[in-house]
């Protein structure tokens, strides 16, 4: 198989002159491939160097066939057509001139007469069927605004698709939607992705790392599988290293002190001046001689292993663990947390959002909040969170609760972590928000950093800290979309953070991998103007 684009020797840097990756060799054909890594490891550096945006700091991109982008922000210009948004705008005022009879000899030179048609069909394939070229583009949800980007995509026909991070913000049916495109794509498509339905839809998966990049073939789960037995691999190598230079060390230091015992006898002997002093003088030597021999093997052998553990730690990615317990809520079993009786809620003048709603949340339930873009779980996030009131019914908040945003909006950027800590916790001293946000793992002066400065990982970090370790902590924990912006060992470590919660938990996510390792036990399904507990 011909790949369509390759990574040759391929090294990149910071602007700073941090290195990213070095010596990249990779090669893309006409299969899908996974990019997964953790955030700031260089995967949209990875990107815009394939795209030839960015000059690597040594080696070579050679590209073979023609190369589609799908971009993580979309942001049309204001008053901008759907068309011209996704860059399509002047082949078709082309053809329409040519319609008018107004076409000239460059346009009919130029024309791509089969656009509109593939258009229509790609508009169809992402469930968009109908859309009209023309329409604002700003009338476009988020998610079929990612949507159309594809659908431009799949109708220009590359050989190549890059996709970064095509199924965020998107709802459960459009991301079923999106991994049933990449599965009849017949090209080649590189896909950077933290949602593991879509990564499981893979051919191979590629991990770049500080390391390098490594290719596993298969899906997610085989790549989790093999991943889990390498790590477990490396960390007995580098205990055996780090065991086999304790070791030489000590021997070392022995041999150090067998020798110092000897030279002392040696000392005393020579003052009893009992032999000729030629003789003593030849002793003394051989023994200097066998001294320096006997140091040069201890530091030859110190500094062999010192290199089989170098070699060790290399293979054992050096990465601070994001796992942390959680206080406890003190919520008792019986205690109801939300309670919703036939509550519904529109804007005066607008479309009715919810109505009669009924749902209660008694002691530690996780409850998940389910349904398409538009159902209205963000309107009843903030109606539990008492941001909003109802138009109608009745809503009993039985419990402190604190609400985690995949924007933590709560945080500040241009506030410290330790000021938006205090600021968010009055009563807490200086002492207080570092001892709290250390837990978190921000020690130090880590708590001194600008909100604006974190990754989105560290943001949710730094949030959780900010709420979870106040003097009366939440007893209702309500996450709306909280891993959106993770990378995957960061979603992880929230997983686990809140398997160990004891409150109640009411979370809105389209991540069903998400919903089932925190322990959801039922869902609340939401159609628009509707809701219903299952």
């Amino acid at each position: 198989m011909s790949a369509f684009l390759t990574l040759d020797g391929l090294s990149a840097r910071t602007p700073d002159g941090r290195p990213l990756f070095d010596n990249l060799t990779l090669a893309f054909g006409a299969e899908r491939t996974g990019l997964v890594g953790r955030n700031g490891v260089g995967k949209t550096t990875l990107i815009r160097l394939m795209l030839g945006e960015l000059a690597p700091a040594a080696g070579a991109v050679v590209t073979r066939g023609t190369v589609g982008v799908l971009r993580q922000a979309l942001a049309p210009p204001p008053q901008a057509s759907v068309a011209q948004a996704l860059g399509m705008a002047p082949a078709l005022e082309r053809l329409a001139r040519i319609e008018r009879g107004e076409g000239s000899e460059d346009d009919f030179a130029e024309a791509d007469w089969t656009l509109p048609a593939r258009l229509d069909a790609a508009f169809a394939e992402v469930g968009l069927a109908g859309l009209d070229p023309g329409r604002p583009a700003a009338s476009l949800s988020g998610g079929q605004a990612t949507r159309a980007a594809l659908a431009a995509l799949l109708a220009g026909e590359p050989d190549l698709l890059l996709l970064d991070e095509p199924t965020n913000n998107l709802d459960a049916e459009a991301r079923e939607l999106i991994a049933d495109v990449l599965g009849r794509w017949k090209g080649g498509a590189v896909v950077v992705s933290h949602d593991r339905a879509l990564l499981r839809r893979m051919d191979r998966i590629v991990e770049l790392t500080s390391l390098g990049a490594k290719v596993y073939g298969g899906g997610y789960d085989l790549y989790v599988e093999r991943k889990a037995q390498e790590s477990a691999a490396a960390e007995r190598d580098l205990d055996q290293a780090e065991r086999a230079l304790a070791r030489v060390e000590r021997e070392a230091q022995a041999a150090r002190e067998k020798k110092a015992r000897r030279d002392a006898a040696g000392r005393k002997f020579a003052a009893r001046a009992s032999e000729p002093k030629i003789l003593l003088g030849r002793q003394a030597e051989r023994a200097e001689m066998s001294g320096a021999r006997e140091g040069r093997l201890a530091d030859r052998l110190k500094a062999d292993a010192a290199a089989e553990l170098e070699a060790a730690e290399a293979k054992v990615e050096r990465l601070r663990s994001l796992a942390f317990d959680l206080p406890p809520s003190g919520l008792p079993a019986g205690r109801t947390v939300l309670e919703f009786d036939a509550v519904a809620f529109g804007y005066p003048g607008g479309r009715s959002i919810l109505s009669d709603l009924s749902l209660r949340i008694v002691g530690p339930e996780r409850v998940a909040v389910v349904g398409a873009n538009g159902a209205g779980k963000t309107t009843l996030i903030k109606l539990a969170a008492g941001e909003r009131e109802p138009t109608h019914g009745r809503i009993v908040r039985g419990a402190p609760a604190a609400v985690l945003d995949q924007h933590t909006a709560m945080l500040r950027g241009d506030e410290t972590l330790v000021e938006a800590f205090r600021r968010l916790n009055p009563d807490a001293t200086r002492n207080d928000a570092h001892a709290a946000l250390a837990r978190f793992l921000f020690r130090n002066a880590a708590a001194e950093q600008k909100v604006g400065l974190l990754s989105g990982g560290e943001r949710l970090r730094a949030a959780m800290a900010c709420v979870l370790m106040s003097r009366t902590p939440p007893q209702l924990l309500i996450l709306d979309e909280p891993t959106n912006h993770l990378d995957l060992d960061s979603i992880a470590a929230v997983e686990a953070a809140l398997r160990g919660y004891d409150g109640a938990m009411l979370v809105v996510s389209h991540d069903p991998d998400f919903l089932e390792a925190i322990g959801v036990e039922r869902e609340i399904v939401l159609t628009p103007r509707a809701g219903r507990s299952a």
